[in-house]
């Protein structure tokens, strides 16, 4: 892409099974980064049993990172359900470089992430806050 940094085949491979929910991938949550500053990798995965909130932690306070959660909630009208939501952490204390370097290889993850149709930037925590700023945009999409 922009920056020539391409998605490793584990990436594709281990989000295919994730979407189904297919062992070992019956899981919460990928974080990714960006290898010798080509290749975007898997760093760390949630268990199934892992919330949001560890989800959130895994996410470096000064630096840059791609996460991908399967997200449970309940809709408005209170029936429970799940999405698929990719964050795009850039956080504004991380060095420009990374922040560049992230920014700009963005396309290349979410090619390599296909059929996930809510992505977040999010440059603080507070842009991470279940309910004040996750919730609302994810029940947009919910019919």
């Amino acid at each position: 892409m922009a920056t020539g940094v391409t998605a490793h085949a584990d990436v594709t491979t281990s989000f295919s099974q994730f979407k189904l929910q297919q062992a070992p991938f019956d899981i919460r949550y990928f974080i990714y980064t960006i290898k010798d500053k080509k290749t975007i990798i898997v760093e760390s995965q949630g268990s199934r049993d892992k919330t949001y909130e560890d989800f959130m932690a895994a996410f470096p306070e000064n630096d840059c990172r791609y996460g991908l959660i399967d997200l449970d909630f309940e809709t408005v009208d209170g029936r429970p359900t799940s999405k698929l939501v990719f964050i795009s952490w850039n956080p504004d204390t991380a060095s420009i470089r990374p922040k560049m370097l992230f920014s700009g290889s963005k396309e290349a993850i979410k090619a390599a992430l296909p059929g996930v149709g809510i992505h977040i930037n999010a440059t603080d925590f507070a842009e991470l806050d279940m309910e004040t700023s996750i919730l609302p945009v994810v029940r947009k999409f919910v019919v």
